[in-house]
């Protein structure tokens, strides 16, 4: 079903905002990545305000859909998804990565309601999914896995152990993305270590393929309808997105992988003291198109 323009601008907006959190989360740690979440937000906004089956008032809801975020290291956008999906207080969202706080540098599965699994090592996230879908298919249960992965992480042997259980297993209600956003913390991915022809190798293995436009809405929840209506395999969608999205020096520059804004000079980059300034009025703007309300 196609998105109404009310609908499409409400999730256009929760994205938004959901960056200008992300920058104010980073710069109050002092530490964090920057360009994955940011290239996330629009798939997260899909997620929690779409997509999923949830209820942030019942977190432990016996048929909710289980979320595992593989590629842990870009978890303040799902943080402030949730934050703003009524998980948690939105002001907490700058206590991240501070002794104590809920909202650890990887999501800790104890720490926070709605935080399926503990993630850190890439690779292991589709594992994990594997072992909720496979005992869901055992149960007859209605709710699915969504898996979101890296594209860096599908260097990782883990991973591909997974991609070939899921298949022998015919998990039909697992549902894994990768984000393809093409860097990594060392370089481009097809630098470090190429991954392409990517489509034809998850072909190969067994699963149902789709790609699209990670920054396209209509887009993003048809590849998950879709992925619904699969019954013999399990179901990759590989999402192109540009890391660091809606800040100009950041999108599609490696260097700000796992940099937070205003910390350190670098070259080519505005300097750290003005780099946190320009990224909020970019945002706030949506690149110069509307006047910020904070002028």
């Amino acid at each position: 079903m196609s998105l109404t323009p009310h609908e499409l601008q409400k999730l256009e907006k929760i994205a938004n905002d959901i960056r200008e959190d992300i920058i104010e989360m980073l710069v109050a740690a002092g530490s964090g990545h920057s360009a994955g979440p940011l290239g996330m937000a629009d798939i997260f906004s899909a997620l929690y305000f779409n997509i999923l089956k949830h209820d942030p008032k019942n977190p432990n809801w016996i048929n909710r859909d289980r979320l595992i975020l593989s590629n842990g290291h870009i978890c303040p956008v799902r943080y402030a998804a949730m934050a703003h999906a009524g998980y948690l207080p939105i002001s907490e969202l700058k206590t991240l990565r501070k002794l104590g706080s809920r909202l650890q540098g990887h999501p800790h599965r104890t720490a926070l309601p709605g935080v399926e699994t503990t993630s850190g090592p890439l690779g292991s996230g589709l594992s994990q999914a594997c072992g909720l879908a496979l005992a869901g298919k055992m149960d007859q249960a209605k709710w699915r896995v969504i898996c979101l992965m890296s594209d860096g992480e599908q260097d990782a042997g883990n991973t591909w152990e997974a991609v070939m259980l899921a298949a022998k297993y015919k998990l039909h209600n697992l549902t894994a993305l990768i984000d393809r956003n093409n860097i990594q913390i060392d370089g481009f991915t097809e630098d470090v270590m190429p991954l392409e022809p990517l489509v034809d190798k998850y072909k190969a293995f067994g699963w149902h393929v789709l790609e699209i436009d990670g920054h396209n809405f209509q887009a993003i929840i048809d590849a998950f309808n879709e992925a619904k209506a699969i019954f013999e395999k399990p179901t990759v969608v590989i999402a192109h997105t540009i890391p660091g999205k809606g800040v100009s020096y950041m999108e599609s520059d490696y260097k700000w992988h796992g940099s937070p804004p205003g910390i350190s000079d670098m070259p080519g980059e505005p300097p750290k003291k003005e780099q946190v300034s320009i990224a909020l009025k970019e945002l706030r703007t949506l690149g110069g198109k509307i006047k910020s309300e904070h002028e």
